[in-house]
């Protein structure tokens, strides 16, 4: 366990190692940080580095997320226009409802969560809201279905020239979409697609690392705060060694 993410000290620690042991590393998941590639690169050469899938699907659900929130924003200008232009008319505004009861302000609010999960993890309330969803707003059904599709190559893949296909495919259909945030997620892929390729090799991913980092933080707030780092360190060592 090392302080802070700083290039150096990290090396200068990892290279107290012998070189036997550090070559005996076949293996290394990470986010897509260059620091991280840095230290992997020059402590542990033998080591394939593996992107972290659940890295690469969150810059596209984040991309998404942040389309449905641009359309929240215009939602609440709108209203707050016509609700502007009912009072100068001395007139009574009235909300446009859907029919799961929904306006549009809560229409996009309350949709945050179904566009995290698959369709098939849907309740009924989601399935329903889903629907007039992507009847008023194309741009977050297609958006939604970028970010279904490359949850399917990561899923369905089984081998590294399959993905690479049908990564080049994905890639094709966000150039299509004209998304900004979406070419920015693709040429991150173009930049990392070794690594991210590798995944394909054994299915490797960090998820014991981030459950084991979550656990982390839940034991820190239990205090509030760490005063004494040393003590703490102890703590966490004798708890989950």
């Amino acid at each position: 366990m090392f302080s802070g993410t700083k290039v150096e000290p990290i090396i200068e620690q990892l290279l107290k190692l012998s070189a036997k042991k550090r070559t005996k590393v076949k293996e290394i998941t990470l986010d897509m940080a260059n620091s991280m590639k840095t230290i992997a690169k020059k402590c542990f050469p033998k080591a394939i580095q593996v992107t972290d899938r659940f890295h690469v699907q969150k810059l596209a659900l984040e991309a998404l997320q942040d389309i449905r929130i641009k359309y929240r924003w215009d939602a609440i200008d709108l209203e707050n226009e016509n609700i502007k232009l009912a009072r100068a008319n001395h007139k009574t505004y009235k909300q446009e409802v859907f029919d799961n009861g929904d306006t549009r302000k809560q229409l996009l609010a309350r949709s945050r969560y179904l566009l995290y999960k698959a369709p098939s993890n849907w309740t009924e309330n989601q399935y329903q809201r889903s629907k007039i969803l992507f009847d008023q707003y194309p741009d977050i059904q297609l958006a939604f279905n970028l970010v279904q599709g490359l949850r399917n190559i990561f899923n369905t893949a089984k081998s590294v020239e399959t993905a690479y296909t049908k990564l080049a495919h994905w890639y094709k259909d966000v150039e299509q979409s004209g998304f900004r945030a979406f070419n920015t997620i693709a040429n991150t892929i173009t930049l990392n697609y070794r690594s991210i390729l590798n995944y394909f090799i054994n299915r490797s991913t960090n998820a014991s690392a981030e459950s084991f980092n979550a656990k982390i933080k839940a034991f820190r707030a239990q205090f509030r705060g760490v005063k004494n780092i040393e003590f703490f360190l102890f703590r966490l060592t004798t708890i989950f060694a």
